[in-house]
């Protein structure tokens, strides 16, 4: 969740090429702005038809055309976190919260964390939910991440399938067949998930 909320402010920055660049993002992310998901819907209309009509970009973007595939995950973020936190709220009895932007709407999730845990049906869900998301979001922003293949086995599954990843400072097994001995894990019904330490942890394994 920590991984959305700090990268999806970073879509509206790549929505319009040439209005910042990919590799000079900020360190600390500005939130978007109100109402950026409705403007969005509109601008994306807007392009479509111009496109069909006439082959046109969107007006009022002379650096270069409208991303479509970043505008479509930003709404499909934003409406998948708005859901997600109705249902979290509706699931533990809470009332329905007010309107907000996407990465607040996050941290208010975040903050039910202990509540979630509890239920292992909303847990699952939220972190299905949130691990979707999160993809999607690195897809459109192209992200790609320094992978190193370091010695060892995994203590899980005994494959030499260790890979650090120095960004995040955390050692993952990439075998997509590894299973832990928890039953409750993601492991056991999530096939994109992978087992994480992160280094500290590793580092005293």
């Amino acid at each position: 969740m920590g991984t959305l909320v700090q990268q999806f402010p970073e879509l509206a920055a790549e929505l319009v090429p040439g209005r910042a660049s990919a590799t000079a993002r900020p360190s600390v992310p500005a939130p978007p702005p109100a109402g950026l998901a409705e403007r969005l819907r509109e601008e994306r209309a807007e392009a479509l038809l111009l496109q069909q009509r006439h082959g046109l970009v969107a007006p009022g973007h002379s650096a270069a055309p409208l991303r479509l595939h970043v505008s479509d995950t930003i709404r499909d973020i934003t409406d998948g976190v708005v859901e997600l936190e109705e249902a979290v709220r509706e699931r533990l009895g809470l009332p329905r919260a007010r309107r907000a932007p996407v990465p607040e709407r996050l941290l208010r999730i975040a903050a039910l964390l202990d509540g979630i845990a509890a239920d292992p049906v909303l847990a699952a869900h939220v972190r299905d939910e949130t691990r979707r998301m999160a993809r999607r979001c690195a897809r459109a922003l192209g992200d790609t991440e320094t992978v190193v293949r370091i010695s060892g086995r995994c203590p899980w599954c005994d494959s030499v399938s260790l890979r650090a990843f120095p960004d995040r400072a955390a050692v993952l097994c990439v075998n997509p067949a590894c299973r832990c001995p928890d039953p409750d894990c993601g492991c056991h019904d999530d096939p994109a998930y992978r087992h994480t330490w992160d280094e500290g942890e590793w580092e005293r394994a």
